[in-house]
């Protein structure tokens, strides 16, 4: 600070002196005020700071203290026998919280808030017949639990940085039984939200143009027993959404147009054993959506018109037993990944019909067709991979490619076991690749009703047929290549004989080659 204020007073430019004059000392003196001044200007200062200080403190110990003691007031209010009591309760909560001095202590509140919606409560549909004072004290009880459910809504609806904004907080709702609510639109943008194992059992939910966008939201274990529960148009783009083996055995549930377009949402061990989920109009773009080892054995779950255009959705060993799964209309573009590996289609009926294969990869690599209905019918493979080596197709299941068009792309039945069932090509091969390399038939029925070759590559190279029944009924050769190089057992009914000319573009095993016309 001495050379400093020295600067300031051009103390540099003195010259050393023998004898210190009137002048000199006078400079000196200026420099002795400066040094004085600037350090107690700086004393000052943090004396101001400390000051300020101790009154923040202060100002925090006695908003908190208020708060506290507003608390108190409307969690007693909250226990009270009166509903209306227990509204105001609610609604001094939710005020508290918006004004809470610190995110603690508005933390605080929403856990109470939440606690009450977790104690314990008999839905309408369970109440007794005919018991008036059982549905008087059920109708006032639920509309407080709605009007927490709508207060939570309004504040998870406001943008991040408001100062009313809940978001970036955390929800228990784990058990909760739901008969009802509004949280359309809400914000789940950071913090944990948890609805594991809770109970939907009638009336709507409503999560309409809800936002997942960060954070962990979890309805492990949920109950969709009843209701409607509606994810219509949400949006699922960061975080994780978890629905790990969630039960949907009634009612619906609907995610209609529903946009997942990043982070994971997960579906594994999920048991759809009744009522109506509907994925249909969904858009899945980006990220992950897991429904590996899902049961669906009842009901109906409908992708249709669904978008698969650069996720990762994973159907790995699900297991369709029962149910009606609907992908009609659904396109599969550019990029993504659609797997059902090790899937087993055991009964009920899966339906492709009317889909677009024009990019990305589809894959059901080893699934086991033992039963009920599979159909592609009206399906288009243009572009892109679909993927059915080492898959078996046995038991009494059928599996239709009826007017089916394979005009790009690469569709593999490499190594593909036939061993019983009915599965029907009456398709147009029209370009691309479609591979049954190695695939062996063995059993069941294999039928290429009045297909028509007129381009790409159709290949039966090393193929067995050594059982069942494989017919090619009035196929029509007239361009492309068909070929059989490598095959086989005996030439399957309809091929042209030994007597027979043989059409361009198809090429028989050696053993079954006719002779030229």
């Amino acid at each position: 600070m001495f050379y400093a204020g020295w600067d300031l007073l051009d103390a540099r430019e003195l010259k050393p002196e023998r004898r210190i004059d009137s002048k000199t000392l006078f400079d000196l003196v200026k420099l002795a005020f400066g040094v004085v001044a600037g350090a107690g200007a700086l004393v000052a200062l943090v004396v101001a700071y400390r000051r300020q200080r101790v009154d923040e403190d202060g100002a925090l110990r006695d908003a908190t203290r208020l708060h506290t003691e507003r608390f108190t007031t409307a969690v007693s209010q909250l226990g009270d026998e009166s509903a209306a009591v227990r509204l105001g309760g609610v609604h001094a909560l939710a005020g508290l919280a918006d004004d809470a001095p610190t995110r603690e202590l508005r933390q605080t509140c929403i856990d109470v808030l939440c606690a009450y919606l977790r104690l314990p409560y008999i839905a309408g549909t369970d109440l007794p017949a005919d018991d008036a004072a059982a549905l008087h004290t059920y109708l006032a009880l639920r509309e407080v639990r709605h009007t927490v459910i709508r207060l939570l809504r309004d504040r998870l609806r406001l943008p991040l940085h408001h100062h009313h904004s809940w978001q970036v907080h955390d929800f228990d709702f784990t058990g909760v039984t739901f008969d009802g609510g509004d949280l359309s639109g809400a914000q789940f943008s950071g913090g944990t939200v948890s609805f594991a194992g809770a109970q939907f059992s009638g009336g709507t939910v409503s999560f309409a143009g809800a936002q997942f966008s960060g954070g962990t939201v979890s309805f492990h274990e949920a109950v969709f027993s009843g209701g409607t529960v509606y994810f219509g148009g949400a949006v699922f783009s960061g975080g994780t959404v978890n629905f790990q083996s969630a039960e949907f055995s009634g009612g619906t549930v609907s995610f209609a147009g529903a946009r997942f377009s990043g982070g994971l949402v997960g579906f594994s061990h999920a048991r759809f054993s009744d009522g109506t989920v509907d994925f249909s109009h969904a858009r899945f773009s980006d990220g992950t959506v897991d429904f590996s080892h899902v049961t669906f054995s009842d009901g109906t779950v409908d992708f249709g018109g669904a978008q698969f255009c650069g996720s990762t959705v994973n159907f790995r060993s699900a297991v369709f037993c029962g149910s009606t799964v609907k992908f009609t209309g659904v396109t599969f573009s550019d990029g993504g990944t659609v797997t059902f590996d090790q899937a087993a289609f055991s009964g009920g009926t899966v339906t492709f019909d009317q889909a677009a294969f024009s990019g990305g990869t589809v894959t059901f690599t080893s699934a086991v067709f033992s039963g009920g209905t599979v159909t592609f019918d009206r399906a288009v493979f243009a572009r892109g991979t679909v993927q059915f080596s080492w898959a078996v197709f046995a038991g009494g299941s059928t599996v239709t490619f009826d007017r089916s068009a394979f005009s790009g792309g690469t569709i593999h039945f490499s190594h593909a076991r036939f061993s019983d069932g009915t599965v029907r090509f009456c398709a147009i091969f029209s370009g691309g690749t479609v591979n049954f390399d190695r695939a062996e038939f063995s059993g069941g029925t294999v039928t290429f009703d009045e297909p028509v070759f007129y381009g790409g590559t159709v290949n039966f190279s090393s193929a067995g047929f050594s059982g069942g029944t494989v017919t090619f009924d009035r196929p029509g050769f007239s361009g492309g290549t068909v070929t059989f190089s490598g095959a086989s057992g005996a030439a399957p009914p309809g091929l042209p004989t030994v007597d027979a000319p043989c059409p361009h573009g198809l090429i028989l095993a050696a053993a079954w080659q006719p002779t030229d016309p």
